[in-house]
């Protein structure tokens, strides 16, 4: 009878150097996990880095939003119930055929309609006028603190708002993106559907400034990636420039130029002499 022999010798030694094998490799893996480790480690350092230098070296416009006392909170909230409930609702949701929701308008569109007059409105309409403000300053920015609490949105700003080393720059944005509607010289123009675009003439800064952030009525929403803080105050710049100028050569007749005066003179001229010599024919005759 053949006997048969069975050779494991073979598959020990391979059992062994597999050993040996993952043995060899589990340092490398080990140590390739730690370069990983580490290297993600100075990514998210230089990430932070970065971050907080841009932070603290960007520049600004000096614009900053304002912080609420909880006193000026309940002062607002005293306010409103007083003299907004009716038409914006217990809980800043508005009232159908009365008044729009608050939610998210936030401080600023608040400021401005309070501090220019428009609100409280008698009525619902197309157009709020500019009207002499029920509230003043302090009792406008508690009012607008309270429905901030609740509704959040663009907070008032502080610092300066107004840049007047770039007046020219503001000068440029505002014939771009303001004097379609409220005209080239600030002065206000009619719309569409019975809309007006009103005088910038009395506006303070802040007003200028709270109406391109929150878009009152029929004005759009300048937000902050559109028209930067900095370029911003420049329109104010240009605003407050334009109103205080005086007119070069006498009546500006709209700040058009002098074409303007001329066409005036012009026409006022041929038709005084028409009347003269339309006296005179009448008189020899």
């Amino acid at each position: 009878m053949k006997e048969e022999r069975y050779d494991f010798e073979p598959v020990v030694a391979a059992a062994e150097r597999s050993s040996e094998t993952a043995a060899s490799l589990t340092p490398r893996a080990k140590g390739g996990l730690r370069r990983k480790l580490a290297a993600f480690t100075v990514l998210g350092v230089a990430l932070l880095g970065t971050g907080g230098a841009f932070t603290l070296f960007a520049g600004s416009s000096g614009a900053s939003d304002t912080t609420s006392s909880a006193a000026d909170v309940s002062a607002g909230h005293q306010l409103y119930e007083t003299s907004c409930i009716t038409c914006h609702g217990a809980n800043l949701q508005g009232v159908e055929g009365r008044g729009p929701s608050l939610l998210g308008v936030g401080a600023a569109a608040v400021y401005f309609q309070v501090s220019t007059g428009r609100m409280p409105a008698p009525a619902q309409g197309a157009n709020e006028l500019r009207k002499p403000a029920k509230f003043d300053d302090e009792q406008t920015r508690q009012l607008a603190a309270y429905v901030q609490s609740l509704g959040g949105g663009p907070e008032i700003p502080t610092g300066n708002l107004k840049d007047l080393d770039n007046v020219a720059q503001g000068g440029e944005l505002f014939r771009l993106n303001c004097a379609s509607c409220h005209g080239s010289t600030g002065g206000g123009a009619p719309l569409s559907a019975g809309k007006v675009a009103p005088s910038l003439h009395d506006a303070t800064d802040l007003q200028i400034y709270t109406a391109m952030l929150t878009g009152p009525e029929n004005m759009p929403v300048f937000s902050d990636n559109q028209i930067t803080p900095d370029q911003k105050a420049s329109i104010v710049a240009y605003v407050r420039t334009l109103m205080t100028s005086a007119d070069p050569g006498g009546h500006g007749i709209g700040r058009i130029g002098p074409v303007s005066e001329a066409i005036v003179i012009w026409v006022g001229g041929i038709g005084v002499l028409m009347i003269a010599i339309l006296w005179i024919g009448a008189k020899s005759q």
